[in-house]
């Protein structure tokens, strides 16, 4: 029985042990976290197949340049001499075109729809994390952003997404109640949700039940070689045989990568994320706010909102008011009747979401590290993507051919 260490514990090193656990393998899980506070917890919960645009799109650039001096804004990069910010900076400009979008768009589809399918099995089988298919409304204030959504839905249904156009009138009838102030907005009919602490638990039960060891609060420092062939891995709390490794540790595997002799260029994009509990008035359907890039999410009896992406750095663990205050602002104008207010610090989360400058996952085997194999850079899509990401870990290490292609997704 072959062993496999999983070098970090968020929802795609999670998925990736279920589904390695469940093909036989003998499987350990290492994270430096008390695993309990992770992007897997305070994200939108959003199930997207929606989303086949990745991060590195057309108009990006000059965008991103306007949104560099509004400390408010739904995009920000701290501005500092980093050569890996420079790096990442010149391959995301590389990657910011058509052609990279119309490869991107169908790759982001099938491994979407793939986890969606699994999510649904996982639900069936013990829905103790509020899955729910109602779709996403993507709503917009202005004519600009309104056409720029037109062309991004018009891409969806050629490639076989469920899309409805809606008045403003459409969308307060939908939403029932909530008064909604927008110029109207499109309805991603295939899209689902879920509550991300509620299958955070009910996974880490099933890897139990599987006998899946977790190691949390350990920290990898270094890789025992044989040739070209991790045989063990060494942490501040012992070293541990292993015949595979699975890097899934998102803003932190360019670190962790580089004590392999493997360059991943990847930033964390911070972003934030506050809950309002047992909220009886509230929007029935999971929104993107377009203007401000927002997201807002029923959770069965909560609310939760969550925006932003700043390009920053690990170390950088101060809550800034002022990305916060963009959150709110677009809330209140989209929802002019909720009054949200600033929430305290002991009440909002923070993340980082692994960033690729191609705005596409990696999932895929190492090129020089025969038994090593990634799993990392899915940006604001990690919950979205996470069963399809572990299923396809699992078949690249069984050396059958994976569910959806994986081409897009190379290192």
């Amino acid at each position: 029985m072959k062993r496999v260490s999983i070098i970090g514990g968020g929802i795609i090193g999670l998925c990736s042990a279920y589904y390695l656990a469940k093909e036989g393998y003998e499987v350990t899980i290492f994270d430096q976290s008390p695993m309990d506070d992770g992007c897997s917890y305070g994200n939108a919960g959003m199930i997207v197949p929606s989303h086949i645009i990745p991060l590195a799109q057309p108009g990006m650039i000059a965008q991103g340049m306007k949104w560099m001096f509004d400390s408010q804004s739904p995009f920000y990069v701290k501005p500092r001499l980093d050569a890996n910010l420079i790096k990442w900076g010149l391959q995301f400009y590389k990657h910011a075109n058509e052609k990279h979008v119309e490869k991107a768009m169908p790759a982001l589809r099938d491994l979407s729809l793939l986890s969606k399918e699994l999510y649904q099995d996982f639900a069936r089988e013990n829905n103790s994390f509020f899955y729910e298919e109602k779709g996403l409304l993507m709503l917009y204030k202005t004519d600009k952003v309104a056409h720029e959504m037109f062309h991004e839905a018009r891409e969806a249904e050629k490639l076989g997404l469920q899309v409805d156009y809606l008045s403003a009138a459409a969308i307060a009838k939908l939403e029932n109640g909530t008064k909604t102030d927008v110029l109207g907005g499109i309805h991603y009919k295939g899209d689902a949700h879920l509550y991300p602490q509620k299958f955070m638990q009910f996974i880490k039960e099933e890897l139990k039940r599987l006998k899946v060891e977790i190691h949390s609060g350990t920290t990898v420092q270094d890789f025992v070689f044989d040739h070209h062939k991790i045989t063990k891995v060494v942490t501040d709390k012992g070293t541990f045989a292993t015949d595979e490794v699975v890097l899934a540790a998102g803003s932190w595997s360019p670190s962790l990568a580089k004590k392999l002799g493997v360059s991943v260029s990847i930033l964390p994009g911070k972003g934030y994320s506050f809950t309002l509990k047992d909220k009886n008035h509230k929007p029935s359907i999971p929104s993107i706010l377009c203007e401000g890039k927002v997201a807002v999410t029923p959770m069965n009896n909560d609310i939760r909102f969550g925006g932003t992406m700043e390009i920053t750095h690990t170390g950088d663990t101060k809550i800034n008011k002022n990305r916060l205050q963009g959150i709110i602002n677009s809330i209140n104008e989209f929802y002019p009747e909720m009054q949200v207010e600033m929430p305290e610090n002991k009440d909002t989360w923070f993340g980082f979401r692994p960033c690729t400058p191609s705005g596409m996952p990696i999932i895929a085997r190492a090129k020089k590290v025969v038994n090593l194999t990634f799993a990392t850079g899915h940006a604001m899509m990690g919950l979205s993507l996470a069963p399809a990401t572990g299923k396809i870990i699992t078949e690249i290490i069984s050396g059958k051919t994976p569910s959806v292609d994986t081409k897009m997704f190379q290192l």
